[in-house]
């Protein structure tokens, strides 16, 4: 296997997202077109809404170096938000199909299998307001299950609480902070609590197409439990209609615990 992500696939991903972009061509963005939780690191504050079900999908690499190793992954991340009522609904998230390779001085070693499922539940708590300054608000409670293959199979269940602040700014802009802690368990089995803290920045260049930069700090822990994951992000996502979005985006990383460069694409569908 070599999914070593080249700068000719990011472009050629890149390219063949924005030509399927250009087919479409939405005159405007209803009030109640689809909002996302990817492709950034900070979630929505909103939820679907009664009734409705929402399938967030796509493709990502990544690639790393430490230690004389080179490590690369490809993961099919995968969400999927049923709504219960409008302040409500129950998530089902995965890294779904995954495949990774480490190479060192003794050759190369390759996984492949399933990633863990978390459950979850979202709570839009209130409605954000750009006259008065009020934020977006919403809770996110997950749950990480040991329910992968192989290596990719955690220890145990690892819950999560996220808190989430959206704020609509002039000339198209928006604000998303998203801090957060887990419980996890460390190589050592002995289980540790890390904090999530990110801030992305957004921008509506017109009702279909929007960008975001993101500063990410996926996990704030202690050199024993993993370290501290932070990475810089940025994305461009377009609205084919109002129910139906595409994205693509980078990561970088910050620190020796995160992977050194990330991309991906994706797809969102509301039913």
């Amino acid at each position: 296997m070599n999914d070593r992500p080249s700068a000719a696939m990011v472009i050629a991903a890149a390219c063949a997202l924005f030509c399927l972009a250009a087919i479409f061509n939405p005159a405007a963005a209803a009030e109640d077109s689809i909002a996302t939780d990817r492709p950034d690191f900070v979630e929505s504050s909103d939820v679907v809404g009664k009734g409705r079900v929402q399938i967030e999908t796509g493709f990502a690499s990544e690639r790393n170096r430490a230690d004389g190793v080179r490590s690369r992954m490809a993961i099919t991340p995968t969400l999927l938000r049923l709504g219960f009522n409008e302040t409500l609904e129950f998530r089902v998230e995965s890294d779904g199909i995954t495949r990774s390779s480490s190479t060192d001085a003794s050759g190369t070693q390759r996984e492949r299998g399933t990633a863990d499922a978390a459950l979850g539940l979202k709570w839009h708590m209130q409605d954000g307001d750009e006259a008065t300054g009020k934020p977006g608000v919403a809770w996110l409670l997950h749950v990480d299950t040991y329910s992968g293959s192989g290596a990719y199979r955690g220890q145990g269940l690892r819950p999560s609480l996220r808190g989430v602040a959206e704020w609509e700014l002039p000339n198209g802009l928006s604000l998303g902070v998203m801090p957060g802690v887990v419980v996890d368990k460390n190589d050592a089995g002995k289980r540790f609590a890390a904090g999530m803290l990110a801030v992305t920045v957004g921008k509506a260049w017109s009702p279909a197409w929007k960008t975001f930069v993101e500063l990410a700090g996926q996990q704030l822990a202690s050199k024993k439990n993993g370290g501290s994951v932070m990475t810089f992000d940025a994305g461009v996502t377009r609205l084919l209609s109002d129910s139906l979005q595409v994205d693509f985006s980078i990561a970088r990383g910050l620190t020796a615990e995160s992977p050194d460069f990330q991309w991906g694409v994706g797809i969102a569908i509301r039913f």
